[in-house]
């Protein structure tokens, strides 16, 4: 069983940065990629950024330029770090990992919440 655990969630003031991790476990996987949505209340959720395991990353229009992500294939974990946060990015971040096991599906994390406010 694969699960993603997220960590790396808090209260940051606006212009200020987070630094989100999240961590594929299990045995028996293959990642082909991971990204990063995001929920605020009432809203649906939105695909922040992604990266494949290659290396090849792609950002939604709206945190370009602030956030960034990574990844280390060898840790099987992605990285979303983000400055200049507006309280507008305030939501709860989900990992998402598109996986080989005995089938290629897509898991998510649970969630961590990241709250932009003075």
């Amino acid at each position: 069983q694969v699960q993603l655990v997220e960590s790396g969630g808090g209260l940051v003031q606006p212009g200020g940065s987070l630094r989100l991790s999240c961590t594929a476990s299990g045995s028996g996987f293959s990642i082909y990629g991971m990204a990063w949505y995001r929920q605020a209340p009432g809203k649906q959720r939105d695909w922040v950024a992604g990266i494949t395991r290659d290396g090849t990353t792609n950002y939604a229009d709206f945190v370009k330029g602030r956030f960034t992500i990574s990844g280390d294939n060898a840790k099987d974990t992605v990285y979303l770090q983000m400055n200049s946060l507006k309280p507008e990015d305030t939501a709860v971040y989900y990992c998402n990992a598109d996986l080989f096991t005995y089938s290629r599906r897509s898991y998510w994390g649970q969630g961590t919440q990241v709250t932009v406010s003075s």
